[in-house]
C-alpha cells in the first residue's frame, strides 16, 4: 500500500485512532531498531527506508498533536537524511516512551531534540499516585489560522512565553491551517481544551480524506462543495461545539466584533476577540475556560475543610479519625484507608461546608457545573444511587391515577417508584431475543399503539409519562429524539423519563450523544425553532389531518411530526455516575430539561426530601464533582479509548481460531431485529463497515448497539453464563456483571486498558485449550455430552414470556381495552398475611388452578437475577407461560420468590371482596 493509501486510512479511523496512533510508533521504533542492530553488525542495506516509510505514514496526524513537534520531527528527518542508524533509534524510541507514558507532558527534557538521556532503553512509567511529585496539568490549545508556516511558528513561541510558574496549567498550542484540518484535529486529539479560530481560513485540508468529508454530511448536514466561506469561523465553531461541546471556543476576526457577540449563532464561542487584540488576552482568556472546568467546588472546599484544625462535638466519632488511629483494635482500618477519609468526614453543613437537601453553597454549584457538563437545566446529585433517582422522578412528576407507559423489563426502581406515586403502569414489551434468554427494547410502534389506544378511549389525558431504559443491560439503544417526536405528535406535554444508568458516558461520545435524553431533547429545541419544523408539520397536515385520528393505521407506519407550537420538551435523565465515571458506588444524578419544571419544582423538592438521606456520604458527593471534572476535561478521549477496547476484544475473538471456535460476540445482526437496521448496518467489525456506516446506523436506525458492551456467547462451550461467570471470577480474577443462560456481559469503560484485554483474551485461550483437551481424554462419549449440553444451553431455551394482564378487581376501568393497572393497591394488599396465600412452584394445585381457576393473582414483584426484571408485580394474573418459565429457570437468585413456601398469591377469598369483582 501507497503511503498516500495509508495516509486516507489512517486519517479517516476518525474515532479509533488513539491506540492506533500509539501502535503506529511502536511499529515506526520496532523498525528503527532493526536499522540499528543491522547498522552496528554493519548488514544495513536499505539506508533506513522501512523507517522512512513508516514515518511518512506518521506524518499527517502527527500534524494534529503538539508532542513530538515540529522540531522533534525535523532532527529525527536530519538524522534519516545522515543515515545515522544509531541516532535515529535513540530520539524515536524516546519519542515512542514519551508518548506511551505521557512524560512529556511533565518532563521538558523530552521536548529537547538534542537530549538523548533517556534514550538508553529504560522504561518510563506514568507518574502514580503518592509518588511525591507535583505537575501542572497539561493541555493543548488549538489555533486554526491562514498564517504561513513561519508565522505560526512565531505565534507558538509567544503562547510559550507567556507562561508564568503559578499558571496551575501547561498547554502547548497545535496550530491548523484549514476548517478540515481543525475537524480532524478535534476529532483525533483528545488533548485538546480549547480552540481558537482565526477568522478567513480555508475550507479544504491539504491530506485526503473522503470519509471524514461523508461523516460531515452524514453527522453535520455539511456539504464540502457548499460556500462557507462567508462567516467560516462560527460555522467551524459550531461544527467542534456538536462534536465535543465541552470544548472552550474563541474566535478572531477583523469584523464588527460587537455584532458577533451578541448573535445568537455565535452562543458557542466563550469570547469574540478583535484580531489586533495582544496575544496575551487570548492566553489568560484559554487558562481561565480550563480552570473554570477544572474547579470542583465541593472537593476543593472539603480538602480545605479536612485541613483545618477542627474540634467535633456532633454525633460522628469517625470524623477526624482519632477514634480510629488511637484504636487497639480497628487502627488497620485507618491504616488501609487513609488519614484524609477521616479528616473530610463530617455531618456539618456550615462553615464552608453546604447541606445536600437545600444546597446554597459549594453543593449548588457543583450541580450547576454537572448541569452544563451534560447538557441539562438541573442536575440533583443522589448519594444513594439511581434506584433512589428514578423513584425521585415518579414522586415528583406523578400523581395517584396517572398512567405512565414503561417498559416491563425496566429495572425494578421503576415498578417501586410507581408503587410509591400511585402511578398505574401500562407495560409495553420488548423484543424477544429468545435463543439468548434476553429481551432487547420496546419498538416505538408499541409505544405508539398504546397510547393511540387510549386516545381511542379518551383517557389520552391520562397519560403522564413514557418511561425506557436507553441503554439496556444488554446495549440497546433507542432513537431517542424520534420516539420523543413521535409520541410528541400524539400527546404534546409528555414527560420523558430516560434510565440511562449505563449509558452517561456517551455525553463524551459525539456519535453516541444524540441518542442520549439529553442530546435529544437539545436537537427537539434546535429543530423546533427552525422553518423546516413548522414546514414538515404542515405536510403532516395535509396528508392526515390536524387532529391525528387514534384509528388511522397510517399513524403506525410513517414517521409523525409534532406541531413545533404546541409541544413541550420534558426530558428527565437518571444516570448512574458510577457505572461509568470515576464516582464511588451509589453516586447517581438526575438530569433536567423540562419547560414546564415550574409545576413540579416544589413536589421535586419534596421528593428529595422523602429520598435523600439526611446523613449523605460527603466523599461521594466529592467524587460526583471530580468525576465531572475529569468528564470535561478528558472524558472524549476516556470514552475514545473505551470504545477502542471494546472493539479490540472484538476484533480478538472473531479473529483468532481456536476461541473464535468456542465463543462469540454478538453483532446487531444478532442482537437487533433486521427490520428495526434499515441501514443494514451488521457490526462493527464486519468486512465493509467502517465509522461512516456506523454512523449512519446511529442516526438513521430505531436501535442500534453500544460499542462497549459486548455479549459473549459461552454456552458454545459447554458454560451456561452464571457457571462461566463464577469460573472467571474465582479462577481468573476477572469480574463480570449480567448473566443470561448462555452469555455473559463484558463491558469495557474508561477504566479499562490493552492489558485487561490480553488478560481476557489469555483466559479465554486457556480455557479453550482445557476444552479441547478434555474432549480429547473423554473420547467419543464426552463429545457426545459436550454436545448435548451445547445444545441444551443453545436451542432447548425457555419461551421468554410477555406481561399478561392486571386483575379486574386492581383496574379503575375493567371494561377498558388497555392494560394499565392499580399496582399499589395490590402491592399493599399483600402486607396482610391473611390476605394471601403460597402454593409450591412445582405442586399440582397451582395446574389445577391454572387450568381451572380461580385466577392465581400475584402478592408481590417476583425478580429471577438474571434477566432481572419483574416476570411478577403486585396484582398481576399468573399465566401458564409465567409459571413454565420460572420452573425452568436455573438460576439461584429469585427476589421475591421464597422456594420453601412457593409463589405468594393474594388470596381468591381477598379478590372477591375487590370493588367491582
Amino acid at each position: 500500500m501507497t503511503s498516500e493509501a495509508n495516509e486516507s486510512q489512517h486519517l479517516d479511523h476518525l474515532f479509533s485512532n488513539s491506540a492506533a496512533r500509539l501502535d503506529w510508533w511502536r511499529d515506526l521504533n520496532a523498525k528503527a531498531q532493526i536499522w540499528a542492530a543491522e547498522a552496528r553488525s554493519g548488514k544495513s542495506r536499505l539506508a533506513g527506508a522501512p523507517v522512512k516509510e513508516a514515518l511518512a505514514t506518521l506524518g499527517p496526524i502527527e500534524s494534529y498533536f503538539a508532542y513530538p513537534g515540529a522540531q522533534l520531527l525535523r532532527a529525527l528527518d536530519d538524522r534519516l537524511a545522515e543515515g545515522d542508524a544509531m541516532g535515529t533509534a535513540r530520539l524515536v524510541l524516546r519519542m515512542s516512551n514519551a508518548l506511551l507514558s505521557g512524560s512529556y507532558r511533565y518532563d521538558s527534557g523530552e521536548w529537547d531534540p538534542t537530549d538523548d538521556a533517556a534514550a538508553d532503553g529504560s522504561d518510563r512509567m506514568p507518574l502514580g499516585l503518592g509518588s511525591g511529585a507535583t505537575r501542572r496539568p497539561y493541555f493543548e490549545a488549538l489555533f486554526v489560522t491562514p498564517a504561513s508556516t513561519a508565522r505560526s511558528a512565531a505565534l507558538c513561541q509567544e503562547i510559550r512565553q507567556l507562561r508564568q510558574p503559578d499558571d496551575g496549567v501547561i498547554y502547548e498550542p497545535v496550530v491548523v491551517g484549514s476548517f478540515e484540518d481543525a475537524l480532524l484535529a478535534t476529532i483525533l486529539n483528545g488533548k485538546i481544551e480549547a480552540v481558537v479560530v482565526f477568522d478567513g481560513i480555508p475550507f479544504s485540508s491539504k491530506h485526503d480524506t473522503p470519509l471524514l468529508r461523508d461523516f460531515l454530511m452524514v453527522y453535520q448536514q455539511l456539504d464540502s462543495s457548499e460556500d462557507v466561506s462567508e462567516q467560516i469561523g462560527i460555522k467551524l465553531a459550531r461544527l467542534i461545539a456538536n462534536i465535543r461541546p465541552e470544548l472552550d471556543i474563541y474566535l478572531l476576526t477583523d469584523r464588527q466584533v460587537e455584532r458577533l457577540a451578541g448573535d445568537p449563532a455565535a452562543s458557542m464561542i466563550r469570547r469574540v476577540f478583535y484580531e489586533a487584540e495582544e496575544p496575551i488576552e487570548v492566553h489568560l482568556n484559554i487558562l481561565e475556560g480550563v480552570r473554570d472546568r477544572q474547579t470542583t467546588p465541593h472537593f476543593d472546599n472539603l480538602k480545605h475543610y479536612a485541613m483545618r484544625p477542627i474540634s467535633t462535638f456532633h454525633a460522628l466519632p469517625i470524623a477526624r479519625g482519632k477514634s480510629i488511629i488511637k484504636s487497639n483494635w480497628i487502627r488497620d482500618f485507618g491504616e488501609f484507608y487513609g488519614l484524609n477519609l477521616f479528616l473530610a468526614e463530617t455531618s456539618a453543613t456550615t462553615g464552608g461546608l453546604d447541606s445536600m437537601l437545600e444546597p446554597t453553597g459549594n453543593i449548588k454549584i457543583a450541580q450547576e457545573k454537572f448541569a452544563r457538563a451534560v447538557g441539562a437545566d438541573h442536575v440533583y446529585f443522589v448519594t444513594n444511587g439511581t434506584s433512589t433517582s428514578n423513584k425521585m422522578v415518579y414522586q415528583a412528576v406523578t400523581k395517584p391515577g396517572d398512567i405512565v407507559i414503561v417498559d416491563r423489563n425496566c429495572h425494578k426502581s421503576h415498578h417501586y417508584g410507581m408503587v410509591l406515586s400511585g402511578a398505574q403502569p401500562l407495560y409495553v414489551e420488548a423484543f424477544p431475543m429468545t435463543e439468548y434468554s434476553m429481551y432487547g427494547a420496546v419498538p416505538l410502534r408499541t409505544v405508539k399503539q398504546a397510547l393511540l389506544d387510549l386516545k381511542v378511549e379518551g383517557r389520552l389525558d391520562k397519560v403522564s409519562m413514557v418511561t425506557l431504559t436507553n441503554c439496556t443491560f444488554d446495549g440497546h439503544i433507542y432513537n431517542t429524539r424520534r420516539v420523543m417526536a413521535e409520541c410528541l405528535a400524539i400527546k404534546p406535554d409528555l414527560i420523558f423519563l430516560w434510565d440511562e444508568a449505563w449509558f452517561g458516558f456517551a455525553r463524551w461520545s459525539p456519535f453516541l450523544r444524540p441518542r442520549t435524553a439529553m442530546g435529544a431533547a437539545a436537537a427537539l429545541e434546535q429543530w423546533r425553532d427552525e422553518p423546516a419544523a413548522m414546514e414538515a408539520w404542515k405536510a403532516q397536515v395535509q396528508e392526515l389531518g390536524e387532529e391525528l385520528d387514534p384509528k388511522d393505521a397510517r399513524l403506525l407506519e410513517r414517521q409523525l411530526v409534532p406541531n413545533p407550537q404546541t409541544m413541550r420538551i420534558r426530558v428527565y435523565e437518571t444516570n448512574s455516575v458510577h457505572k461509568s465515571m470515576s464516582s464511588l458506588r451509589q453516586g447517581s444524578i438526575v438530569a433536567v430539561r423540562d419547560e414546564d419544571y415550574d409545576h413540579h419544582i416544589s413536589a421535586f423538592h419534596e421528593a428529595v426530601f422523602i429520598h435523600a438521606s439526611t446523613s449523605p456520604n460527603a466523599q461521594i458527593i466529592a467524587s460526583l464533582d471530580v468525576a465531572r471534572r475529569q468528564m470535561e476535561l478528558e472524558g472524549y478521549e476516556l470514552v475514545m479509548r473505551s470504545i477502542e477496547v471494546a472493539l479490540s476484544i472484538r476484533r480478538e475473538i472473531a479473529k483468532h481460531p481456536l476461541i473464535s471456535k468456542y465463543f462469540s460476540v454478538l453483532g446487531a445482526d444478532k442482537m437487533i431485529p433486521e427490520e428495526f437496521r434499515t441501514s443494514g448496518f451488521v457490526d462493527y467489525l464486519a468486512p465493509g463497515m467502517n465509522w461512516l456506516t456506523a454512523v449512519k446506523a446511529l442516526k438513521d436506525d430505531e436501535f442500534c448497539l453500544d460499542p462497549t458492551r459486548l455479549t459473549l456467547v459461552c454456552g458454545t462451550a459447554g458454560y451456561d453464563g452464571t457457571a462461566f461467570k463464577n469460573l472467571l471470577a474465582s479462577r481468573y480474577n476477572i469480574q463480570l456483571n449480567k448473566t443470561s443462560r448462555n452469555s455473559v456481559l463484558l463491558q469495557s469503560n474508561i477504566n479499562n486498558t490493552r492489558s485487561d484485554v490480553a488478560a481476557l483474551i489469555k483466559v479465554l485461550l486457556e480455557i479453550s485449550e482445557n476444552i479441547e483437551t478434555r474432549l480429547r481424554q473423554e473420547g467419543e462419549p464426552g463429545q457426545t455430552a459436550f454436545i448435548a449440553k451445547v445444545k441444551s444451553l443453545m436451542e432447548d431455551v425457555p419461551h421468554l414470556p410477555n406481561f399478561s394482564r392486571f386483575h379486574n378487581g386492581y383496574r379503575d376501568n375493567p371494561a377498558s381495552t388497555t392494560s394499565e393497572g392499580n399496582m399499589r393497591t395490590a402491592f399493599f394488599a399483600a402486607y396482610n398475611e391473611k390476605e394471601c396465600e403460597y402454593i409450591p412452584l412445582a405442586s399440582r394445585t397451582l395446574d389445577e388452578r391454572l387450568s381451572n381457576g380461580p385466577e392465581l393473582v400475584s402478592a408481590n414483584f417476583v425478580i429471577p437475577y438474571p434477566p432481572g426484571f419483574p416476570i411478577m408485580v403486585p396484582g398481576q394474573i399468573i399465566d401458564a407461560d409465567t409459571i413454565e418459565f420460572m420452573r425452568k429457570l436455573d438460576v439461584k437468585e429469585i427476589h421475591g420468590y421464597n422456594a420453601a413456601r412457593g409463589i405468594k398469591l393474594i388470596s381468591p377469598a381477598a379478590i372477591e371482596r375487590l370493588p367491582g369483582v
